[in-house]
């Protein structure tokens, strides 16, 4: 398994360093590795992959903060609030999150397509629509991750500063928070590679080569060129992974802390 999940790891990077710009009959190790396939794929005519770049990295950034705001207040108020509909409410999440996300794709292309004609800035070919689908698949199995682990936080240190005269702003602020770093770390970057990674709703709901996204952006090499890009597109592939490989390996001890404990030790 460690074989089937590393090699193929390794042989893009060793296909991006390969000057012949192939894939079949590439070795591990090419022969006279070099740059150039990654000034080809930076300098290239037509399509701007340092745009798309940085879109896919503007579309995450924004996404993932209004995910763990909603998600985290989500979270806290299923935890320590009794309200009419909860239960409902909760078992609505457990179901939505049975069907995948791709099922609504098509509904969610009639509907963005039909408010852009009234909301042009909400339409297709839009960055806020597209960040508004994804927060709203990220919010589900998530709510419910957060308020698991505030469930594990004993309710007497709310109870105590309660007495003390804080809100329940301040108690979320000041105590909540802090003991739940690692689940917010653990959403962020879960939502992180579910957004940065998509491939399919980014495609369909958008159009203009300057909107897209760099996993979309990368197939156009294969499909205009594919016999003569792969170079290019595995250069892209190395260079698109490195901002989530950055992100995750400072943050990987409170992801593994966030899934496998709670915030108070025994």
């Amino acid at each position: 398994m460690v074989v089937f999940a590393v090699v193929p790891a390794v042989w893009v990077v060793s296909a991006s360093l390969n000057p012949a710009k192939t894939l079949m009959g590439a070795s591990l190790l090419p022969r006279n590795p070099g740059f150039v396939n990654y000034g080809d794929l930076i300098n290239h005519p037509s399509y701007p992959f340092e745009r798309w770049l940085l879109n896919s990295i503007k579309v995450t950034a924004i996404s993932v903060s209004l995910t763990v705001a909603i998600t985290v207040a989500a979270g806290y108020a299923l935890s320590r609030f009794r309200f009419a509909g909860k239960r409902a409410f909760m078992t609505g999440i457990l179901v939505l999150n049975v069907f995948p996300a791709v099922l609504s794709v098509i509904a969610l292309f009639g509907m963005i397509q039909q408010l852009g004609t009234q909301l042009p800035w909400f339409g297709l070919n839009s960055h806020v629509s597209l960040i508004f689908v994804y927060v709203s698949f990220g919010l589900g199995i998530n709510v419910l991750l957060v308020k698991a682990y505030i469930d594990r936080l004993p309710r007497e240190l709310d109870e105590s500063a309660l007495v003390d005269g804080a809100s329940f702003g301040r108690v979320f602020r000041s105590i909540v928070l802090p003991l739940i770093r690692p689940i917010i770390v653990t959403v962020a970057v879960l939502q992180t590679f579910a957004v940065y990674g998509d491939f399919v709703i980014a495609r369909v709901l958008l159009r203009n080569s300057d909107q897209l996204t760099v996993m979309v952006g990368l197939m156009l090499f294969q499909t205009v060129r594919f016999e003569q890009d792969w170079g290019v597109i595995t250069a892209g592939a190395v260079l698109a992974s490195l901002p989530v490989l950055l992100l995750y390996i400072p943050v990987q001890r409170y992801v593994i802390s966030g899934l496998t404990s709670g915030a108070v030790k025994e």
